[in-house]
């Protein structure tokens, strides 16, 4: 039956004949043979990267004649005394993971790194379904890999579950070992993030676009998923939705593959303004955070920062793409959640009350990558650029794009220069000069704003 529940407390979302049915039709797409698995492998094993590759074993995994779903971490990250006690405390008062882990003969080994006797390493909690950046909410038991070459060489499709800071550098590894292949792998990438590229002529680099440069990869086979996703939220069977973008051939199909009870995956064509999107929201996610913090949770503050901010990233999409995307239906939810709830919305949360400074990095502990942080360089120092000029809708003078973005110049001055402290955020939402975000949004639709060399076009 289909939602029925399984001793490991995981919903079968793929349940019974549909799940099988679902499997066989992509195995026919991707041209396997009887005989010949299905290798699904994620790369990267934070918070979302681990829930997806669970999601998929709850789905799929029992289908090991067919399908084979693993997951690359890297080696060799220990586990802290304190963690290690916390994950005691999360085993114990999780009866279902307990009897798992001591019916796999895996419990002594939680109970000797609480004494300080053994050292627990990232890569073995997860195999028993324990996530460092997400110890609160455990997993179905995974296959980890920790050797790059064993887990992509032969992989059919790849989901790229790295920090958009990490995704070229492990992709240009990837592709040295993909030169002999012969087929082309398919490739979804969960990453959420920009590069910036200033010379000779500005323009934005998506995490889909470093996969292709890094990896030769033709454009049609990666493709973008993002949705309003809490990771543990997911994976605890709140009911969520996302859209995979990308090229015709493989949305549709991979979409009705990825679909759960719980679990709603649309497809669409616009891959770039929900990419882009994917990254704005993280960083309008730290101003969020600060606002809530410094306001005590003022909902009147936090609606007057959520237009507009909402305003910016219409703004700026509209530079990126001739007719983007509108900023509603799960555009919109992915933006709210993310701005609501989430590790950098939290990261802000934690700089508005000292708990935090930017000058402990970008990588936090349980926390992993704060992604928002480098995309606010990125985009800030990108719109910058006098090449991008456009008119000011008042003064009669052409002006940098960033000069019409001040939540984001704000950021940029906290949190990249450091020349301001996070309570300044408030006076981009008490200027008295600032306009009706309303008109923002229009300027950006009305004008012939559209540079299609920031994305590398002619």
């Amino acid at each position: 039956m289909v939602g029925s529940v399984h001793v490991n407390g995981s919903v079968n979302g793929a349940g019974g004949g549909n799940g099988a049915e679902r499997l066989d039709e992509l195995r026919r797409l991707l041209g396997k043979s009887d005989g010949d698995l299905l290798k699904i492998v994620g790369i990267g094993a934070g918070a979302w990267g681990s829930v997806f590759a669970a999601l998929l074993q709850d789905a799929y995994g029992r289908f090991r004649e067919k399908v084979q779903i693993r997951i690359w971490r890297r080696p060799g990250r220990s586990v802290d005394r304190n963690t290690a006690e916390h994950l005691f405390e999360v085993i114990n008062s999780r009866e279902d993971v307990l009897r798992r882990l001591i019916r796999r003969c895996a419990y002594l080994k939680y109970v000797e790194a609480r004494l300080g006797d053994r050292t627990l390493y990232a890569d073995e909690i997860l195999r028993d379904g324990l996530c460092l950046n997400m110890i609160e909410t455990p997993l179905c038991p995974l296959k980890v890999v920790t050797n790059l070459q064993e887990a992509v060489w032969d992989a059919d499709i790849v989901v790229n579950g790295l920090p958009s800071t990490e995704t070229r550098e492990v992709f240009e590894e990837i592709s040295k070992y993909w030169k002999e292949r012969i087929s082309v792998p398919v490739i979804i990438s969960l990453a959420k993030g920009i590069e910036a590229s200033l010379d000779p002529i500005p323009r934005i680099i998506t995490p889909t676009q470093m996969i292709c440069s890094a990896t030769g990869v033709p454009t049609e086979n990666i493709l973008y998923l993002g949705g309003p996703n809490i990771a543990s939220e997911i994976y605890n069977k709140e009911y969520a939705n996302a859209r995979i973008c990308g090229s015709n051939k493989w949305r549709k199909p991979l979409a009705k593959f990825l679909r759960q009870p719980h679990f709603i995956v649309w497809d669409n064509s616009d891959l770039v303004t929900h990419e882009v999107m994917g990254g704005l929201k993280n960083v309008y996610a730290i101003g969020a955070g600060m606002v809530a913090a410094l306001t005590n949770e003022s909902a009147t503050s936090k609606s007057v920062y959520f237009a507009h901010c909402t305003s910016e990233m219409i703004f700026i999409t509209h530079l990126l793409t001739e007719q983007p995307e509108k900023l509603a239906g799960p555009l919109l939810a992915d933006t709210y959640v993310t701005l609501l709830k989430g590790r950098n919305a939290w990261y802000g949360q934690m700089l508005a009350k000292g708990e935090l400074s930017p000058d402990m990095g970008d990588s936090i502990k349980g926390k992993g990558m704060i992604q928002g942080i480098s995309a606010i360089g990125a985009f800030f120092e990108l719109l910058s650029q006098p090449s991008l000029s456009v008119q000011h809708p008042e003064e009669n003078k052409q002006v940098a794009p960033a000069e019409l973005c001040p939540i984001l110049k704000r950021l940029y001055r906290i949190l990249i220069k450091r020349e301001l402290s996070a309570r300044d955020i408030l006076q981009a939402l008490r200027d008295e000069t600032m306009n009706d975000p309303r008109e923002r949004i229009e300027m950006a639709q009305s004008h012939a704003f559209y540079r299609p060399s920031l994305l590398g076009k002619p």
